[in-house]
C-alpha cells in the first residue's frame, strides 16, 4: 500500500483536503485525531503529560488544551518535551491503523511531519497543502478564536514553507477558492491510484 504523508502549515487547509479524500473513499488517518484521542477524557498520555504539565490541568484532572498551547508555544524546552511524550504514542497508533488497512493507497495528516522527522521511514510519499501566510493568519483566528499574536508564535514554531515545499512530492495550492482546492484533490487522488499501481503491481 502506498502510504502518503499530508502536510502544511496551520490553517493551510489540511482538513479540507483530507475530507475530500474521505468522501473519494481514501482511509485517512489523522494524527490530530489520534492526539485528541490520547488526551482527551481517560487517554493513554494523560498520567504522563499530568506529571510533566501539572498546570495544564484543572481541578477535576481534566486538560486544558488551551492552557497547555500557551505553555508550549511560550517555550521551545517545554515544546520539545510535550513532542517528546506524544509523538511515540502516535506513532505507534498509526502504525497500528496502517496494519488493519486493505486499499491502493492511504493518507496520514501529519501536521507536523517535517518537524517531527518520525515519519521518514514509514511513508513514501509526501503531499503539502500549501497556502499565503496571510490567509492561513486569518483562517485561524476565525476558526479558533485565537490573538493573531497567538497564531504568529505557532506559525513561528512551525517548519517553513520552504522546508515544506523541499520534501514535496505532491504540492495542492490552497490560494484561491475551496472548489479549486477540490478539484486538486480529485486529480492527486487519479494520480495516487496510477502511483499505487507503480509501487505496487499486485493492485489493479
Amino acid at each position: 500500500m502506498l502510504k502518503v504523508g499530508l502536510t502544511g502549515g496551520i490553517g493551510a487547509g489540511k482538513s479540507a483536503v483530507s475530507r475530500r479524500f474521505a468522501e473519494l473513499a481514501a482511509p485517512v488517518i489523522d494524527t490530530d485525531e489520534i492526539s485528541h484521542r490520547l488526551t482527551g477524557p481517560d487517554g493513554e498520555a494523560l498520567p504522563v503529560l499530568r506529571q510533566n504539565f501539572p498546570s495544564a490541568f484543572r481541578p477535576d484532572g481534566s486538560l486544558e488544551r488551551a492552557a497547555l498551547r500557551r505553555m508550549v508555544f511560550a517555550d521551545a524546552g517545554a515544546r520539545a518535551r510535550l513532542e517528546g511524550l506524544l509523538h511515540p504514542l502516535i506513532r505507534r497508533e498509526v502504525e497500528t491503523a496502517l496494519g488493519a488497512l486493505q486499499a491502493p493507497y492511504c493518507i496520514v495528516v501529519v501536521p507536523l511531519l517535517v518537524e517531527s522527522g518520525g515519519y521518514d521511514k514509514l511513508l513514501h510519499r509526501v503531499a503539502v497543502v500549501d497556502s499565503p501566510e496571510t490567509s492561513r493568519i486569518e483562517r485561524v483566528m476565525a476558526r479558533s478564536g485565537l490573538a493573531r499574536a497567538e497564531v504568529l508564535a505557532i506559525i513561528a514554531a512551525q517548519a517553513s514553507r520552504k522546508e515544506r515545499l523541499a520534501r514535496a512530492d505532491y504540492v495542492l495550492n490552497n490560494s484561491t477558492t475551496l472548489s479549486s482546492l477540490r478539484a486538486q484533490v480529485d486529480v492527486l487522488h487519479q494520480r495516487l491510484l496510477r502511483d499505487a499501481r507503480s509501487f505496487d503491481s499486485s493492485w489493479e
